[in-house]
Formats: C-alpha cells, structure tokens, sequence
C-alpha cells in the first residue's frame, strides 16, 4: 500500500486578508511539503500541472527535479501531466532527467486535463481531443519501451528512426492513467493495462466503486494479470485535532473548487455537499486523525486501492495547518493502512 500526498499548486488566497499569494513562495511551500512527507516517511508526492494564471506550477517536472534534490526516497509522480496538449517526446525527456536526478524515483500520471487552458494556449483543436489524447499516449508508452522509434500520427511530426535520450534509471518509466470517472477513460487503462488514479473530488464512496469495476472489467477482458491493474485514489486531505475544525475548512474547500471567473472551469460546493463528504459515507479525508483513518480504510477497502495520495495544501489552508495535517497522516494514518 503506497501513501502519500500531492499538490495541485493552486493560488488560492487564505481569506479576506487582501494578501496577494506569490507564486514564487507557492512553489518554495510545496518543496518544503516533499521534503516534510519524505523525511515522514511517506511514499509518493505528486504535483499538478496547470496552465492558467490560478495555479503556480506549469511544469511540475522541473519542481519535482527541486524536490528531488530535497529529499532521499520519496517517489516523485505528475498528477497529473496534461499528455493532450504536450509533446511526448518532450514528457519523456523530461521524465527521464527526473528520473536520472533522483535515482530512480519518477513516474508520470498522464491525463486528458478538466481545464481548457492548455488547449488554446499550445494550439490544439478541442474537436480533436480524445484522439489526440490516445494518439500522444500510444507514442508515450511506445518511447519507454524503444530507446530508438519509427512513428507517424497526425496530432505530431513524424519520428523517423530517432533515439530518444535520455533513458531513464528505472527500466521504463512508470506510466499511470489519471481519470475522473469518464467510461471512455476506465476502459482505456484497463484495455492498455495501465495502473488508474481516479480522482474522488465528491461524492459517496459507493458512487465510486462501478467506475473500478469497469477498469477491472476492461483489463480482464484484454488479458491483463490482475497484478498490473493497480488503482490509486486521489481525494482532499486534511487531518485535524478535532471534527469541528473540519467542518470550519468548508470556505477554503469551496474557494479552491469554485470558478475564479466567468467561464472558468470549476463548480460551487454548498456547505450541505461538503458536510456530506466529511460524512462516513463520503470521499473526502478530512476530519480527526479517528475519523480521516477509518475514512481511509474504507476507500482501500470498498475501491481495493493500491495507492493513495491525498491533496494536502488547497484552498490556502495555512502553511502551519498544512504541515501539521502532512504530520499527523503520516505518522497515525499510514501506519495502519500499511498494517
């Protein structure tokens, strides 16, 4: 069982306090969360990456190669890579200096991206999205098994007999599937035998568990071993010395989620839909050490989860919040999800 946290590098301000959030300090912030989690012993920290002016990190490998010189074993993972908009020959290089720099510790959570930004910004026609997304994954996948390719699609130049260098420490970088929940999504990780990180941004945790079934499904009817058809679970963290300063996190829950500006993308959480996340029924790990465990529990249980890693630092919780919350997961929750 893998632990661990992430961080989406969102610029959300702390509170009415009219304190711009710098985006430098930001980044700084979230290597000083790696290094806490790594020194805690925990297991993976993924970073997200954006493209719009609410997010501090655009390219999270050159964060993680920071966290890699910052920390000892801690895994270092994308959460997730936008492959829609992006190069893979380029996601690959830069994966596999990561993975050089920290002796091994890279992986990629690739995904089609819930934002449109990127897709202006790098020139990709949004009528093309799904096939350009499996077009790039196809090349990702078949650049971390052939140092040296021949390839033609339509979304990229063609490769003509070309080494791609770097090669990474590790055999082949590993390469998970981000989803939401889309069925297209699910059946494509199982089809390719790819490990799934689901992201669990509401909801009951039963609502999840036809989503896994379908991935499962897809795999097994390919041929894949149960084995490689592992399944990573992304939900909000926060771990508190009592329920009722959870419930007292709902602002920052619902600035982080909610749209910055007219046409954006995000959602408006009502403090009902919060409280009912918080619930034992709910997705969301927020709560007492007490109430954050057994929540935990349950999603490895009921999901049969291989991995989570926990969003940690949104909505402008204060750094000391943040850390003490990093803190008390790693050192009374993970424990017994490992146990």
């Amino acid at each position: 069982m893998d632990v661990g946290i992430a961080s989406l590098s969102d610029l959300t301000n702390p509170g009415d306090l009219g304190e711009a959030v710098d985006a430098g300090r930001r980044t700084r912030d979230i290597v000083r969360y790696a290094r806490l989690a790594d020194e805690l012993g925990l297991d993976v920290f993924g970073l997200g990456e954006h493209h719009g002016g609410d997010f501090a990190v655009s390219s999270p490998a050159v964060v993680l190669a920071a966290v890699a010189q910052a920390t000892e074993r801690i895994r270092l993972a994308s959460a997730t890579t936008v492959l829609t908009a992006l190069d893979p020959v380029r996601v690959h290089e830069d994966f596999a200096t990561l993975d050089l720099l920290s002796r091994g510790r890279a992986e990629i959570v690739v995904g089609r991206s819930a934002y449109v930004e990127p897709f202006g910004l790098f020139g990709i026609d949004l009528a093309d999205y799904d096939q350009a997304f499996e077009e790039k994954l196809d090349l990702l996948l078949r650049l971390r098994e052939e140092p040296r390719l021949s390839w033609r699609g339509r979304h990229r130049p063609p490769i003509q007999d070309s080494a791609v260098m770097p090669r990474p420490q590790q055999e082949r970088l590993p390469v998970w599937l981000g989803v939401g929940g889309s069925p297209a999504s699910l059946e494509r990780a199982g089809r390719l035998g790819l490990p799934l990180m689901i992201g669990l941004i509401g909801g009951t945790i039963d609502r999840a568990v036809p989503a896994v079934q379908l991935y499962r499904a897809a795999g097994a009817a390919a041929g894949h071993d149960p084995s490689v058809l592992k399944v990573g679970l992304a939900t909000h963290l926060l771990v508190t010395g009592e329920h009722r300063a959870a419930e007292q996190a709902y602002p920052n829950y619902r600035r982080f989620l909610e749209p910055k500006r007219p046409g954006c993308s995000g959602f408006v959480v009502e403090r009902p839909a919060y409280l009912a996340g918080l619930s034992p029924t709910g997705v969301l790990m927020i709560g007492s050490t007490d109430e954050v465990t057994e929540k935990a529990l349950t999603l490895t249980e009921k999901l049969g989860a291989d991995r989570i890693i926990a969003l940690a630092d949104w909505g402008g919780l204060p750094r000391g919040v943040v850390e003490e919350s990093i803190a008390r997961y790693a050192q009374e929750v993970a424990p017994v999800l490992r146990a």
